[in-house]
């Protein structure tokens, strides 16, 4: 058949330069120790950040959710799925995030992709193409890309952390309605957006600033409350995307801002209104992991977190490879090429440890990383022992 062969001719060129994905099968829990294929890994590849996926109390608050709540939700959230543990979840994540945003409400959509897709469509809903104009960050999740792709809106990309350029392209848009949207923690680096500046520049320009804090949601801030706390910003202009399935260990995401932004988006963003809603027993485990987040064991987990990184930049030295510069829970390893950094990975996981090679479209052409992301679920000795390795490899390279 015409179509089978053309598909495994694109397979097959994949394959050849070493962009060909493939995945494995884990046989326990998301922790530092997991069994895949048979086998004991340490991993490095989780966004588990604070190591709330496998905590005592939030997998007992799941289990409590199943019992109340059942299984499934049954129904999309403007039927019958919203139910009261939904309620109460977008309650505390309006209260959490208030500090920062005036009027705030929120809501919670099954995962960050979907909340992104919403955001940016709705907020870009016009009657004609010109109405609306996208400014998107040139490192952004693929997410915000597709958002821009599907939103009937003009879209413009500026290169990454020049805000400079952006406040040019600003200044020049005739459009009633512009959107400036970026990652908080580039997924792929580990480095910050200039949220100060790119807010500055939004609100001298009547713009809004949507805001992927993916990465730095439960991270970030003395309370983990993010980018936000972190830069200690407060504006109504800011649409605040944050997720629960990384730092907070369970899954969906939650969309925080103004309470006008929340009721449109309710009523015109169409990968909330047309989608089943997430079980409720998830939206009644994340409240134990919000409590976690901002008590003093979650400051304490970011604190370990911290001592990891410091622990990672002042003892791994390259020569061949070199780091990229994070200091965040996302720690790249910079290979180059495509083949090598497969090679370097596929012999990681024969020692026993599991980090991913990263490669294009993910990343840049001749950028292919090692993607070594840190938990506080991790010791300090099972750190040393992937330095080690990497120090090993790269002698040998």
């Amino acid at each position: 058949m015409k179509l089978i062969t053309r598909l495994n001719h694109k397979l097959a060129s994949l394959d050849s330069r070493s962009l060909l994905r493939r995945r494995r099968t884990t046989d326990s829990a998301c922790a530092p120790i997991m069994q895949v294929n048979g086998r004991a890994l340490l991993t490095f590849c989780s966004n588990d950040y604070l190591g709330l996926a496998s905590h005592s109390r939030v997998v007992e608050a799941l289990r409590e959710g199943v019992s109340l709540y059942g299984a499934g939700s049954g129904a999309s959230h403007l039927i019958s799925g919203h139910s009261r543990a939904h309620a109460m979840l977008e309650e505390r994540l309006a209260d959490f995030m208030s500090p920062h945003l005036e009027s705030a409400k929120a809501l919670y959509f099954c995962t960050g992709y979907m909340a992104n897709l919403a955001v940016v469509t709705a907020l870009a809903t016009s009657d004609t193409k010109t109405e609306s104009e996208i400014f998107s960050e040139s490192l952004n999740h693929a997410s915000l890309i597709d958002a821009g792709r599907l939103a009937r809106a003009e879209v413009k990309v500026y290169p990454h952390n020049d805000t400079a350029t952006l406040a040019t392209m600003l200044g020049a848009s005739a459009a009633r309605t512009k959107i400036v949207v970026t990652d908080s923690v580039f997924s792929m680096d580990g480095d910050l957006a200039n949220l100060p500046d790119l807010l500055a520049l939004c609100e001298q320009h009547g713009a809004w600033l949507v805001v992927d804090d993916a990465h730095g949601f439960g991270m970030l801030g003395a309370r983990g409350r993010g980018i936000l706390e972190h830069f200690n910003l407060r504006s109504p202009y800011l649409v605040y995307m944050g997720t629960l399935g990384k730092a907070a260990g369970v899954g969906g995401a939650f969309v925080a801002a103004h309470a006008s932004v929340i009721e449109w988006l309710v009523q015109r963003a169409r990968p909330y209104i047309y989608t089943t809603a997430a079980p409720p027993s998830m939206a009644h485990a994340l409240l134990t992991s919000l409590d976690i987040i901002e008590s003093v064991e979650g400051v304490e987990r970011r604190a370990h977190v911290h001592h990891l990184i410091r622990q990672w930049r002042q003892h791994l030295r390259l020569n061949r490879w070199r780091l990229s510069a994070s200091d965040t829970a996302v720690q790249p390893v910079l290979i180059g090429a495509n083949g090598e950094a497969l090679r370097i990975a596929e012999a990681l996981y024969a020692r026993g440890l599991w980090v991913p090679a990263i490669r294009p479209p993910t990343v840049p052409t001749g950028t292919a990383r090692l993607r070594v992301t840190l938990s506080a679920a991790h010791t300090t000795q099972e750190l040393t022992q992937l330095i080690e390795a990497l120090h090993a490899l790269e002698r040998e390279a």
